[in-house]
């Protein structure tokens, strides 16, 4: 660190004396000047809870599968990327905006939606005989 002389001292106290009259007296105040020990102590003991809940969560969500540990969300999450409507795969970033705004990829969206999209926001489905005359 620099040393500071008269000067540069002069110069940061005019400096916070106008940050002071513009913001007010937390703008200068120091992150440390409200701290105390019981502040200090209750943040230790709340990093020790996260620490243990963490470490149950571990202990709760890994599986062993051929010598390796995953995590059973890993395991047990269903597909989210594919069309509710016919089950294809959602791969194009057509696919996925549609999936976002109408919850089906784009070649339904250009089948069942498109020019339709009142009677769809009103709820209708095809179908699995509609479906199944178009696929």
């Amino acid at each position: 660190m620099l040393p500071l002389d008269d000067e540069k001292l002069n110069e940061i106290a005019k400096l916070e004396k106008a940050i002071k009259e513009r913001w007010g007296e937390e703008a200068i105040k120091t992150p440390q000047s409200g701290w105390d020990e019981t502040k200090e102590k209750d943040y230790k003991e709340q990093r020790k809870e996260l620490a243990q809940k963490i470490q149950s969560n571990d202990a709760e969500t890994l599986e062993e599968q051929k010598g390796f540990f995953i995590t059973k969300r890993l395991l047990s999450k269903e597909s989210k990327s594919k069309c509710p409507i016919c089950s294809s795969q959602i791969k194009t970033l057509k696919d996925e905006t549609c999936k976002t705004k109408w919850d089906s990829c784009f070649k339904c969206y250009v089948q069942w939606i498109e020019g339709r999209e009142e009677r769809w926001k009103e709820g209708w489905r095809p179908d699995e005989d509609h479906k199944s005359k178009i696929s």
